[in-house]
């Protein structure tokens, strides 16, 4: 269990040891007002961030972190930022593997810390999960198996959606997922968090009935 991280600062409240967090934005003006303290102070304490992003909003992207008065180019060169767009990262091989994705999460934490980094934020925007792609479907199952991962690491990893683009279904079950919940633009211990043996079984029997339907 992460335990040396000590405690961060994010959309008006302090994150403790559970740093796998699920934000909802109505808009990307919204996002980027909230998260864009927790975005800036990574960069002043000398955090990795790692921020996987929509292709078509790249530039966008970097535009707002300017706009924070992040030096992009030079934290670019420098590695501390490292942006990576969905094909490079969720779907590599034009499809979602869930166990590629852990594994990539897995050595990017890691590799953070072995380049001296204190943290790695990691800012994932992920509608990539609406697109008609092989097995993206697993979403929830993939964000459930997130949590037999992050809790080994203080890095706070914080999974952003789209509440205009996700039905109401699938964002609660996302929540189910997430110990800490960013929503009404305020972070907070989540209270439907359902710990990952208990909602794969859940999971499992969802898929067990619909197939026999």
């Amino acid at each position: 269990m992460a335990t040396n991280g000590g405690s961060l600062r994010c959309a008006g409240g302090i994150l403790g040891q559970h740093r796998h967090i699920c934000a909802f934005f109505n808009s990307a003006d919204e996002e980027h007002r909230v998260l864009r303290s927790f975005i800036k102070d990574g960069f002043e304490r000398g955090d990795k961030a790692f921020h996987l992003v929509d292709p078509d909003l790249r530039k966008d992207h970097q535009r707002r972190l300017a706009e924070a008065g992040i030096d992009v180019a030079q934290a670019m060169s420098t590695g501390q930022l490292e942006l990576r767009c969905w094909q490079d990262a969720y779907l590599r091989g034009d499809c979602f593997d869930q166990d590629a994705m852990l594994a990539l999460i897995e050595e990017v934490l890691q590799s953070g810390a072995a380049s001296g980094y204190p943290l790695t934020r990691l800012v994932a925007h992920m509608e990539w999960a609406l697109l008609d792609k092989p097995s993206v479907g697993d979403l929830v199952e993939y964000e459930t198996r997130l949590n037999y991962v992050l809790p080994k690491y203080d890095d706070p990893v914080i999974c952003v959606y789209d509440l205009s683009k996700f039905s109401s279904s699938v964002v609660m079950d996302i929540m189910r997922t997430h110990p800490v919940v960013i929503i009404g633009e305020v972070m907070q211990e989540n209270p439907f968090f359902i710990p990952p043996d208990q909602l794969l079984l859940e999971l499992r029997e969802r898929r067990r009935s619909a197939r026999t339907q």
